[in-house]
């Protein structure tokens, strides 16, 4: 049975791409462990979007605590800040209780907020935003690409000169608050800073097997329903295809479909397609996590691996029997 020493605060993250397995493995940890799932999915956040997400269903729910699912309407924006307020919130009531949270899903930038921290960046000033949108109107982004170079060459080399989303946000953080993004981005504290942290890579070595899941559990959505889903969505009136909710991978090709700008075979395409490129991006950055513990979750038995980690790691007092 699990039993409990030194009281001292972690945290578990399994992280890994979209079809990896990540779920069914958290479901059978915290059945051996007192973990509490908490949820790291910028789309699972949002009420109504069920089937297209795989959020877990409420029988699940019901056998096992899930946290910062249904948080938002999908009409909402939900950053990645609020993301490090409320999963910081819901972690410190997990330990109170005496638990320990399981950190799972597969959006890269919030489990980066977590463990690097996110600067104290001002929040959008739309007045120096038209400003720059209108300069950009008459110049071209070239030339505000190269003004960002002036001002932050480091900016200015990781920003790419067709990336004006980035290009204005650097310039809009400089012209507010007369500093480069990039010393303020230096300037941060990582939420996770003194605690015991284990972290998991999930994901199967063959990378054909990976897309072959994410073929089997696309199917399986459009099975569930996920086209009524995303109708339903674009019936309320109140969303576009603009909302960030609604260019979630899977989303944002079936309303295209609704919208009259492609046929059903092309979206269905388009959505294998960008998940099999969200996965890929997922797994470039999980290559970077130097301290991540990789387990091939095709094995018969991959929860083997991570039992196993977590008794030889003393898991912050934690030791299963």
């Amino acid at each position: 049975m699990p039993q409990a020493a030194s009281g001292r605060r972690s945290a578990l993250l399994l992280m890994g791409p979209t079809g990896a397995g990540k779920s069914e493995l958290a479901l059978e940890l915290a059945r051996r462990f007192p973990f509490e799932i908490v949820s790291v999915d910028s789309a699972q956040v949002y009420r109504g979007m069920d089937i297209g997400t795989a959020k877990p269903d409420l029988e699940t729910r019901a056998r096992t605590a899930h946290h910062l699912l249904d948080i938002r309407e999908p009409e909402a924006n939900y950053s990645a800040g609020e993301f490090v307020r409320d999963a910081s919130a819901v972690m410190r009531d997990i330990w109170a209780r005496g638990r320990q949270p399981l950190l799972v899903g597969g959006t890269m930038l919030y489990f980066h907020a977590l463990l690097g921290g996110l600067a104290q960046l001002p929040t959008a000033d739309p007045k120096v935003r038209w400003e720059i949108e209108a300069r950009a109107a008459a110049g071209g982004w070239a030339a505000l690409h190269e003004e960002l170079r002036r001002v932050d060459p480091a900016a200015a080399a990781r920003i790419h000169v067709n990336d004006p989303q980035r290009i204005q946000r650097a310039l809009e953080v400089y012209r507010v608050t007369g500093e480069p993004i990039t010393r303020l981005q230096q300037l941060r504290a990582p939420a996770f800073a003194g605690l015991d942290i284990l972290e998991f890579a999930v994901s199967p070595e063959d990378r054909a097997v990976l897309h072959a899941r994410i073929e089997a559990r696309f199917a399986a959505m459009w099975q569930a329903g996920f086209l009524d889903e995303v109708r339903r969505l674009r019936e309320r009136g109140t969303l576009s295809a603009e909302h960030p909710s609604m260019r979630a991978v899977g989303y944002r090709q079936l309303w295209k479909f609704l919208a009259g700008q492609c046929g059903l075979e092309e979206s269905k395409k388009q959505a294998l397609a960008a998940t099999r490129q969200l996965a890929k991006r997922q797994l470039t950055w999980l290559r970077r996590r130097e301290r991540a513990t990789w387990v091939d979750s095709a094995k018969i038995d991959p929860t083997y691996a991570l039992v196993r980690a977590l008794s030889e790691a003393g898991f912050a007092g934690w030791s299963y029997a």
